[in-house]
């Protein structure tokens, strides 16, 4: 049978601090999955010009889809409802800007 989605490994290390007392932590792993490819997802906004650099450009859309997947996935919950309209207005926005740019 074929994944319904794509599946990640995502990794997070604190690799500095904004003072010499602040102890790192350490890295934070978690496996998630996503119904888009979040590698094409990176390259169409690091090729939009629209962030400073790649990083900016990949955090960006990895931060995105990961909120939007939550919300879509816990669509019951009172709190994220409030997010699905106005998420989806900006996501189709960002879309529509991709595909005239």
């Amino acid at each position: 049978m074929a994944a319904r989605e794509h599946r990640y490994r995502i990794t997070v290390e604190h690799i500095g601090a904004p003072r010499e007392d602040i102890a790192l932590h350490a890295p934070l792993t978690f496996e998630d999955g996503n119904h888009d490819d979040l590698f094409r997802i990176v390259d169409l906004q690091r090729g939009s010009g629209r962030f400073a650099s790649e990083d900016e450009a990949a955090a960006f859309a990895i931060g995105l889809k990961l909120v939007s997947e939550a919300v879509l996935r816990n669509r019951d919950d009172p709190l994220l409802q409030q997010l699905r309209s106005p998420l989806g207005d900006f996501i189709r926005q960002l879309k529509a800007a991709a595909s005239t740019g």
